[in-house]
């Protein structure tokens, strides 16, 4: 059987090459991004400031450093910055060289990708449907084994959207810290959340010194294209580690001056909150009517889905969806996801609208 080509978030190119549809006419809700886009404030002072270029950043990012710390309440003292959260994601794991990785899946592959890269051996703790995605702490911590010595999380996670309370995180960074285990903390939808103090791992930085969250603006401010993330932790040695492997002025000075303007840009986060709550809710309640689908409460700006229709398989929803324009993510390429699974982002309320009189079609 001829396997179905997969498309993500950012394959855009590719789907209009394959399915003759102009790029600009679709609507991503596969790429979890921001659907006010860039904020209209930041647009404008980056325009009236494009001299920054002539100038190097500062070596410190102190004023960056400084916003971050006031944004998500850290100690601008434990704050890293970089080339997206995906430069931080691949300096964390090479400073830390793990003998063994537990990663709780199903979730992003680049955890894996990096860690095959600095020759780690990699397993898996995968969350139950029987469950709602939901994780078991307890369990989860009994499958640390005695050479584990790196956790991986995203919270919330992707591609489910569940995600994990303050205390539950709390549980595990004390079991880690009782065997020397050190955890990443993947923190890139976590403004999205109903209430993001119920999740954030940040003010326990104050606590413990063996994790590191990371957090990035491509989602949330919809900057994907700026590749500016930030990580936090309390651990001096760490930290210094990480300054002195990664490359002098990472984060150019356009990342650092609209970094800055994001973070303290309250109306636009305002909004974006205000949009993806309550549509996202909305949404859910419209799916939960219908009796082909099972959605899964969600913390994140997106919604997985399983397709409960015999005969009905997440590639046939994504072809009737693309059809019309509309491009969701077809979960089957998460191998740990058994059955059929779809996935998309929250857009503006008539685009959504379009989506669920797609969906309650099928």
């Amino acid at each position: 059987m001829t396997k179905k080509t997969e498309f993500h978030g950012s394959d855009l190119e590719k789907i209009e090459e394959y399915y003759h549809i102009p790029k600009e006419e679709i609507v991503c809700f596969s790429a979890n991004v921001n659907p006010l886009g860039l904020s209209k404030n930041v647009k404008k002072k980056l325009a009236e400031n494009l001299d920054i270029i002539s100038r190097y950043p500062d070596r410190n990012y102190t004023s960056l450093k400084s916003a971050i710390g006031t944004y998500c309440g850290a100690d601008p003292a434990h704050i890293v910055v970089g080339n997206g959260s995906t430069e931080l994601i691949s300096l964390l794991i090479s400073q830390r060289m793990p003998k063994k990785a537990l990663i709780l899946g199903p979730t992003y592959s680049e955890y894996a990708r990096e860690l095959s890269l600095a020759g780690a051996a990699t397993e898996y703790y995968q969350l139950k449907e029987s469950d709602d995605f939901v994780l078991d702490v307890s369990d989860f911590i009994r499958a640390f084994s005695e050479d584990t010595d790196l956790v991986i999380i995203c919270n919330p996670n992707n591609p489910t959207s569940s995600a994990l309370c303050t205390k539950e995180i709390t549980e595990i960074l004390e079991a880690c810290k009782k065997r020397d285990i050190f955890v990443m903390i993947d923190e890139t939808y976590a403004e999205f959340a109903p209430d993001i103090s119920e999740i954030t791992a940040i003010p326990l930085a104050e606590h413990y010194d063996n994790f590191m969250v990371i957090r990035g603006v491509s989602k949330f401010f919809a900057a994907p294209g700026l590749r500016f993330g930030y990580g936090i932790t309390s651990s001096p040695a760490f930290l210094k580690a990480l300054l002195e492997h990664q490359n002098p002025w990472s984060l150019n000075t356009i990342g650092a001056y609209a970094g800055e303007l994001m973070l303290s840009d309250k109306e636009y986060i305002k909004e974006t909150r205000t949009l993806i709550l309550s549509e996202r809710e909305r949404m859910y309640k419209k799916l939960s009517e219908l009796p082909q689908y099972k959605p899964y409460k969600a913390y994140g700006n997106f919604i997985l889905v399983q397709i409960t229709k015999e005969n009905v398989t997440s590639s046939d929803i994504f072809e009737r969806a693309i059809k019309e324009k509309l491009m969701i993510r077809d979960c089957s390429s998460f191998e740990s996801l058994a059955g059929e699974y779809i996935r998309f982002c929250i857009m503006n309320p008539e685009d959504n609208s379009h989506l669920l009189e797609v969906l309650s079609r099928i």
